[in-house]
């Protein structure tokens, strides 16, 4: 049962002020709807600075994932992450995913290449995670292993090569 909620996504390229880079990328933006546009399509720019709709996805949430999601609505200040990708087309990154599970977001994290940025959650896109959330959401208890008699004590230890582990005389 995936929902999906559309969106688009909004990245900027401005100057670095660094020897070692002559840019920097970042999200700007993750707007709710489907925009009818290409990807990469320049919206804006002055001063060096260019504002790109690097295009359209869609936000997709599973009732498996509520947990989650619900931790995700109750930070204080909720978030939709964007992962951009290295690529070898004329702007050098794509728009892999834009999601609203963290998890999902950190697995990305881990690449070292991918470019992860989080935004806070637009108005439209919190209501339909928190619905979601309210009809989907069941508490799990979290059961721990109990520890049979034998192990209260502790694994038994027996002395090698005659070493009992006391000091010396």
């Amino acid at each position: 049962m995936l929902e999906r909620f559309p969106v688009h996504v909004i990245v900027e390229r401005r100057p670095a002020v660094s020897r070692w880079i002559d840019h920097v990328w970042r999200v700007v933006a993750v707007v709710p709807g489907r925009v009818e546009a290409p990807a990469w399509h320049v919206l804006a720019e002055a001063d060096g600075v260019t504002r790109y709709l690097a295009g359209s996805t869609d936000l997709m949430v599973h009732p498996a994932e509520t947990a989650a999601l619900k931790d995700n609505l109750e930070a204080p200040t909720p978030s939709v992450y964007v992962v951009l990708r290295p690529d070898d087309g004329p702007i050098g990154w794509r728009l892999l995913l834009a999601t609203v599970d963290p998890a999902e977001a950190h697995s990305h994290s881990d690449s070292g290449s991918d470019l992860v940025e989080a935004l806070p959650m637009a108005e439209p896109i919190r209501v339909w995670i928190a619905r979601f959330v309210a009809t989907h959401h069941v508490e799990r208890t979290v059961y721990k292993r109990q520890r049979d008699r034998s192990e209260k004590d502790g694994p038994r230890r027996r002395p090698v090569d005659g070493w009992t582990g006391k000091d010396d005389e």
